[in-house]
């Protein structure tokens, strides 16, 4: 295992998305990617990023403002989905640094997206499903989303849910409050053994 000096990337993506079916020939594309670097050995979240990618194959309709926040024009200023990842790789170690997120899309839609652009997939191995860590450390028979888990916690919900960068910062809070508890450890040996596998 590399040396990470205790670092952690929490990612949340947010993607274009309709009230119903995607127009004919749109797909869920990341419009959004919010990364906030834990660092567990301190205890503290350290760095709050935001990167906004350019759609190349859908837009952002009426339902994903209302829901995101973001705009067709604000996401139209915003890098292509391979310079993206390019940013992750090279400014925020993606490659080297064991990452989380909440659940399982994130990871997953980044695989979609990389295959489906022929882009390299910027993150390394070492993924750590915080739901399910959250779950399994409060002993719940259903995964709850952020917003819950937050209110599980008795942590505040800061920003607005649905925004990546938002989202990511209060996931780094959850990390951060399972690491308190001692759970964290565990989550990431045992997602390193899921992997192993």
């Amino acid at each position: 295992m590399k040396d990470d000096g205790g670092l952690l990337n929490v990612v949340d993506v947010e993607a274009t998305c309709w009230d119903g079916e995607p127009p004919h020939g749109a797909v869920g594309e990341i419009i959004e990617i919010g990364l906030t670097v834990v660092d567990l050995d301190a205890g503290e979240r350290v760095g709050r990023h935001r990167i906004l990618v350019r759609p190349a194959r859908s837009t952002v309709s009426a339902f994903c403002t209302e829901l995101t926040g973001l705009t067709r024009s604000e996401v139209e200023t915003g890098v292509d989905f391979n310079e993206a990842c390019r940013l992750l790789a090279a400014e925020h170690r993606a490659g080297v640094l064991p990452w989380a997120s909440w659940g399982d899309y994130d990871r997953h839609q980044f695989t979609r997206q990389c295959r489906a652009t022929g882009t390299p997939y910027p993150f390394g191995s070492r993924h750590i499903n915080a739901k399910a860590a959250f779950t399994s450390a409060h002993a719940l028979r259903k995964r709850p989303g952020m917003a819950q888990a937050l209110r599980i916690a008795g942590l505040p919900l800061e920003g607005r849910h649905h925004s990546g960068a938002d989202d990511a910062w209060n996931i780094g809070a959850l990390v951060l409050d399972l690491a308190a508890r001692g759970a964290w450890t565990e989550a990431a040996a045992r997602g390193a053994a899921n992997r192993a596998q």
